[in-house]
């Protein structure tokens, strides 16, 4: 086999999170399976690899070193690396696209891999809730046996779905929220937004019934869905308080006797930049409620009181459901953490 034909089908993605010695190893096995490759084919010497690639020749030799751990290649001493069988198991490559980083989920990314195992490769995208780069980011799509998306987008909501829809459902998990224009038996580990935010408040009840309003601040071009508004709005229906939905806290007026619910934390921010030009105090005044619990928050002001999801949960569950290799239906759990700020 020539370098050069040994090069048209191995590739290294400088912007992959995946180890680039990962990269390199599972690339020759997609080869192999596909038939690129046969038994014996001698391939590239590391300085060749190094060159070609623009990797470390450590990069190069761990890569051929995992390999001859998996069986796939033997070493022949003064003459280099062979393949030494073609009858593979179809081992885990997974497809990670996020919407955007945060503390949480860092905390799901670091659950899943120490669950799923550290040698398996993911490639890992952040779209940045804009449907063209993650339209652009899904046609690179390589030999992978699992999609993971967490599809929250800003616009093109059912472009995005009818996309996804096209995905092979047994390789598809789809994590967050559930999508109604994705058919077929594929798992979803989503958050229950409208019944969350309900449970959430009325675990709060005692801490909230020194208020009489709630404001929920949820831009009219949030990514994140309506459900949530709804569970707002079905909870102070129920329990008699008066309430509004506000596209921004820049224009409001703070007045005494309002909570305030941030589903993003820029908000969070802008409200205490608000409320420290006042003389309310926070937790007896006015009241804060944020999203997505972070170290910092514990200390904010004296605590700030947030609803979270169990984002170590959404870890553990989707790298269960990849290693089970079973579709499933699951709801994540989510937690309050009450503080001074109420």
């Amino acid at each position: 086999m020539n370098n050069s034909f040994f090069f048209d089908h191995v590739h290294v993605d400088s912007y992959s999170s995946t180890p680039k010695y990962l990269q390199l190893a599972y690339a020759i096995l997609s080869a192999i399976k596909q038939g690129k490759f046969q038994q014996n084919n001698l391939l590239p010497s590391l300085n060749e690899l190094t060159n070609h690639l623009e990797i470390s020749r450590e990069t190069a030799d761990r890569g051929y070193k995992y390999l001859r751990y998996l069986g796939i290649l033997k070493a022949v001493p003064g003459k280099g690396h062979f393949i030494s069988t073609t009858e593979i198991n179809n081992p885990l490559r997974i497809c990670l696209l996020v919407n955007k980083i945060s503390d949480g989920k860092n905390l799901f990314y670091q659950r899943f891999i120490e669950d799923l195992g550290t040698d398996i490769p993911i490639d890992f995208y952040v779209y940045n809730n804009d449907f063209y780069l993650f339209k652009r980011l899904l046609n690179k799509r390589q030999d992978y046996t699992h999609y993971v998306i967490l599809p929250h987008f800003i616009d093109n909501e059912e472009e995005a779905e009818a996309l996804i829809d096209t995905l092979p459902k047994e390789k598809l998990v789809i994590l967050d929220k559930r999508l109604k224009r994705v058919k077929g038996n594929h798992t979803t580990i989503y958050e229950d937004f409208e019944g969350d935010i309900y449970k959430a408040l009325e675990q709060a009840l005692s801490a909230l019934s020194k208020y009489d309003t709630l404001q929920l601040i949820f831009h009219k071009k949030s990514y994140l869905p309506v459900d949530i508004k709804r569970g707002f709005n079905s909870f102070c229906q129920q329990y008699a308080f008066e309430r509004g939905v506000l596209d921004s806290i820049e224009k409001i007026e703070l007045k005494k006797g309002e909570v305030y619910i941030c589903v993003n934390d820029d908000d969070l921010v802008s409200l205490l930049d608000k409320i420290k030009d006042t003389s309310f105090i926070i937790g007896r005044d006015i009241g804060i409620i944020s999203y997505n619990d972070t170290p910092l928050k514990k200390y904010m002001v004296g605590g700030i009181t947030t609803i979270s999801t169990n984002y170590r949960q959404m870890g553990e569950l989707t790298a269960k459901t990849i290693k089970d290799n079973m579709a499933q239906d699951i709801a994540l759990d989510f937690c309050l953490q009450l503080r001074s700020s109420l």
